[in-house]
């Protein structure tokens, strides 16, 4: 990347984080907002989208960096969400129980082809697009998915649904190394499914605290094959901390019935835009 694109990265993150993540900082962890409206991490499922449409870069750099870059970031709301004791760490475990192991075995595969090639960047691009237009449907349909599958998955007993939780880790840990997404709304989604008496707090909470050893086994994987970028992570890094700070300040909030569906299609075309 030339220096004028690390400038203008820079301002697109910013902007980025103060569209999606408004309000960002520690009132945004320590209320639930990431996750727990369904969007408020949207802004790091943008990010790879702009990397790839907007900047060229190729995808599995793209996806490579924004692992490394969410490992990161999520670890401030796990330590935000443990000190006010948010964090169910027995499902944390159960997750990692499934992704970790999932996420070795799929960068293993992944290294036994070109992952800078034209084949893997589409596969990935396609990835990408079909976990969006998922994470759409999720932000749609949350309380409708919830409501139907919910009652029916909590009659199963407690082993049933820690099994249940341990195939969604290996699920998300395939989805994100593949794609960086889908420990977000889907994450959460799932987890509303399996624990639907959990306070939305720990839902959150436990969300976030799992995707940090997800994204970081699989941001070093990538790095390994050789798919990041420490220059764009560094440009990342430095664009999102004015971002949260000027989104803290303003805490400007849309109804969540407003912003949801904004979200929702805003999501659903860019993903329609990669699988096409």
């Amino acid at each position: 990347m030339t220096w004028g694109d690390i400038m203008s990265l820079l301002l697109i993150i910013v902007v980025l984080v103060l569209l999606f993540g408004g309000g960002g900082g520690y009132y945004g962890y320590n209320r639930g907002y990431y996750g727990g409206r369904g969007h408020g991490l949207i802004w790091l499922i943008v990010i790879v989208v702009v990397l790839v449409l907007l900047f060229g870069v190729h995808p599995a750099t793209a996806v490579g960096t924004d692992l490394l870059y969410a490992s990161i970031t999520k670890t401030v709301g796990t330590a935000v969400h443990g000190a006010n004791h948010t964090v169910q760490w027995r499902i944390v475990g159960l997750l990692a129980g499934g992704s970790v192991p999932a996420t070795a075995l799929t960068l293993l595969v992944i290294a036994r082809f070109d992952i800078n090639g034209r084949a893997a960047a589409s596969v990935i691009s396609t990835t990408l697009g079909v976990v969006l237009l998922f994470t759409a449907l999720a932000l749609l349909h949350r309380r409708r998915i919830v409501t139907l599958l919910g009652n029916r998955l909590e009659r199963g007993g407690p082993r049933r649904t820690a099994l249940l939780t341990v195939v969604t880790g290996a699920a998300l840990g395939v989805l994100v190394t593949i794609s960086s997404v889908g420990a977000g709304a889907i994450g959460v989604t799932a987890l509303l499914l399996l624990y639907p008496r959990l306070p939305m707090a720990v839902i959150v909470g436990s969300d976030i605290a799992h995707a940090v050893p997800l994204t970081l086994v699989a941001g070093i994987g990538h790095w390994w094959l050789g798919s990041v970028d420490f220059a764009m992570l560094t440009s990342l890094l430095i664009g999102s901390v004015p971002g949260i700070a000027l989104g803290s300040a303003l805490a400007v909030r849309l109804p969540d019935t407003v912003l949801r569906p904004i979200l929702a299609v805003t999501l659903a075309v860019l993903g329609g835009v990669l699988v096409l």
